[in-house]
């Protein structure tokens, strides 16, 4: 049996989170859906609170969200639910399958069109953000580590780690940039096909929306109307058709520049770590950088925790696990070539 006060800390972090997502929906028909899950379970924590009773325990006066559930609720709130959905997913919070991308509820009102679209990204982003920094740490790291097994000088660390630092920079950023360009380009061709459709056939356009809104639920008479209203704003409309028919997705593309940038950061930022007692010419430098390399780790391992649900320690612990695997392989294969090349 699980232990009652366990279970009536998660659902009232769980009602907690429904409160924050329904503040977040509040003018939708999912703000409704959220409240009712947060009464729910609050009913629930109810229930383990009369368990606690009957067997002698004190029942909880009032729930304290922890540390990580205060961080979720903030990128919740900055966000929005749908770019959180993996991570709100993995906390055990129910509904978001209304944020997925198989599923793509009927606007009700025109103002509704392209709304759910409009943070998709973000979430990628976060999460590209996160695994940018642990490659960048972990490949430099590993770098530095061979080269201080080999018995390289300091100053060849650094030119080394500094050359390793930019070399895996640029390739992530330049990589990402020809990835997103691609997908534009193909983007671009596409919706340009449709614009020239929705100039010539306008009527033919809105009979197609139509018939796809019929078959997501709505009548006939309503589905008609929703078109009919939608190809009035050209760019509305095309938006809409491009998303309905070639489910393309604009906003999830972004700018192939802002996403080379971003990845040229977060591979540098973990880069720098331990690249850092080096350049300062720290006394112990090979100490300082096995220390701040294990504090990375450990730091990046408990933010991936957020996608994974797991704990942020065990996630830490073994992050660092993985990272000193790497590091101490490198090493000794350095410490080995240093010694049967001199």
């Amino acid at each position: 049996m699980s232990d009652p006060y366990a279970a009536w800390a998660e659902e009232k972090r769980s009602a907690w989170l429904y409160r924050v997502i329904a503040a977040c929906e509040r003018g939708t028909p999912r703000e409704m859906l959220f409240v009712e899950l947060a009464r729910a379970a609050d009913e629930q924590a109810g229930i383990w609170e009369d368990t606690l009773a009957r067997q002698g325990r004190t029942p909880p006066r009032r729930f304290r969200p922890g540390l990580r559930t205060r961080l979720v609720a903030r990128l919740v709130r900055s966000l929005g639910p749908r770019a959180m959905r993996d991570v709100l997913a993995a906390m055990k919070v129910r509904g978001m399958a209304l944020y997925s991308g198989d599923t793509h509820p009927t606007p009700t009102r025109r103002e509704d069109i392209g709304r759910r679209h409009r943070s998709g990204a973000a979430g990628n982003a976060l999460r590209a953000g996160v695994f940018g920094v642990n490659d960048g740490l972990v490949s430099n790291a590993a770098l530095i580590f061979g080269l201080a097994g080999a018995g390289q000088p300091a100053s060849t660390i650094v030119l080394t780690g500094v050359a390793g630092l930019l070399a895996g920079a640029f390739s992530m950023a330049a990589g990402e940039y020809v990835s997103m360009r691609t997908q534009r380009e193909m983007f671009e061709y596409q919706i340009g096909l449709e614009r020239g459709e929705l100039e010539r056939y306008p009527r033919e356009e809105a009979a197609e929306l139509a018939l796809i809104y019929a078959a997501k639920g709505l009548s006939q008479a309503d589905a008609r109307r929703l078109a009919d209203r939608l190809i009035e704003d050209p760019e509305r409309a095309l938006d809409t058709l491009a998303r309905e028919e070639l489910g393309l997705d604009p906003d999830a593309l972004g700018s192939p520049w802002v996403a080379a940038a971003s990845s040229f950061a977060a591979f540098a930022c973990g880069a720098t770590v331990p690249l850092t007692p080096y350049l300062f010419g720290a006394a112990r430098a090979l100490e300082s950088t096995i220390g701040l390399t294990a504090l990375g780790l450990f730091g990046v391992g408990a933010a991936m925790s957020l996608f994974t649900g797991r704990r942020a320690v065990r996630s830490g612990l073994r992050m660092l696990a993985i990272g000193a695997l790497a590091g101490t392989a490198t090493g000794l294969i350095g410490a080995w070539l240093g010694v049967s090349m001199n």
